[in-house]
């Protein structure tokens, strides 16, 4: 099982490179253009979404969005972007396809709160409770 695995693994970027000579050859479109171009994309998603992951765990942080919705986005743009950057046209279409899923559309989850136990910021004023502290040895 773990030998048919390889074998697949090793397989896929092979085939893939085949069909992407076919394509290339079909359409006459240099095949170091198709390579160059899915490998600038793959880089340029994955930069985006380092950035974008930043700022989704920081809203998650503050309570305005799902931490897990964030987290499920960034790893399929992630994943997409790997997929980019794999020589090939077919694991290109699967990174598209990976993209264009519409995954985390819309509202399921209402926001989120703060954090339990959190002491409220903006409901409430509460007084300060002064008071001195002495050691006792």
């Amino acid at each position: 099982m773990r030998l048919l695995l390889l074998v697949i693994l090793l397989a896929f970027p092979v085939a893939d490179l085949y069909v992407t000579t076919r394509v290339a050859r079909w359409t006459g479109i240099p095949l170091w253009l198709l390579l160059a171009g899915s490998l600038v994309a793959g880089f340029v998603l994955l930069r985006n979404e380092r950035y974008a992951f930043r700022t989704r765990t920081v809203a998650a942080l503050h309570g305005e969005q799902s931490l897990l919705r964030g987290v499920l986005d960034s790893g399929r743009k992630v994943l997409a972007a790997f997929l980019l950057m794999l020589p090939g046209l077919v694991s290109d279409l699967i990174a598209l396809t990976l993209l264009a899923l519409p995954l985390n559309v819309g509202s399921a989850f209402g926001h989120q709160p703060a954090a339990v136990g959190r002491w409220p910021r903006a409901t409430r004023d509460f007084d300060t409770i002064d008071g001195e502290a002495h050691r006792l040895d």
